[in-house]
């Protein structure tokens, strides 16, 4: 594999991105420590007595990195990460109660997203916990909303709201319909 040399405009590109740009310490995973009082008196005692030294600027404190975000794990049937076993085997099997139920049948695709959207948001807002999302089966078992509702589950700010979802139970609608486990409202 041969390496090209960089262009100059990319050269200057990187070099004015890295400007800022400082080393780490050796053991970056620790927080670095504030100097001694008497450290600090004895630096600045030194550096008054030379001649013809500026003082540098005091350094900006190295900022803590937040807890990295870590995005929602892909939401499948059947598959509950985040849900103890008891809670997952209830979902599949029906066993939860219905909270509240959604119709999608005859909209479009944009409006089905957009009313699925709304329909979590108020779920989860007025306290319910298991909803059932009625998709249809379509013509031959190729329905395009039943298609696309899990990937919608999973798109923000759904994801955010859903803790699972499997398909329901045969006198909930089966193929055609989901059961979704919202999680809990938090209190702010």
């Amino acid at each position: 594999m041969s390496r090209r040399r960089p262009r100059e405009d990319e050269s200057a590109l990187w070099r004015a991105a890295m400007q800022d740009v400082r080393p780490l310490r050796k053991k970056s995973f620790e927080r670095p420590r504030p100097p001694a009082a008497e450290q600090t008196a004895g630096a600045k005692a030194k550096s008054a007595s030379k001649p013809g030294t500026a003082s540098r600027p005091a350094t900006r404190p190295i900022p803590q990195p937040a807890a990295p975000l870590r995005p929602h794990p892909e939401l499948e049937h059947g598959k509950s990460a985040g849900l103890d076993r008891r809670s997952a085997e209830r979902l599949r099997r029906g066993r939860l109660p219905i909270d509240g139920r959604l119709d999608l049948h005859g909209m479009t695709q944009a409006a089905a997203a957009e009313r699925l959207a709304e329909f979590l948001a108020g779920a989860q807002s007025a306290g319910k916990r298991c909803v059932l999302v009625i998709t249809g089966k379509g013509l031959a078992g190729g329905g395009i909303l039943r298609e696309q509702v899990p990937r919608w589950l999973n798109q923000p700010p759904n994801r955010g709201r859903v803790l699972a979802f499997d398909y329901a139970q045969a006198q909930h609608g089966g193929m055609g319909a989901l059961y979704v486990l919202l999680k809990r409202r938090r209190e702010p």
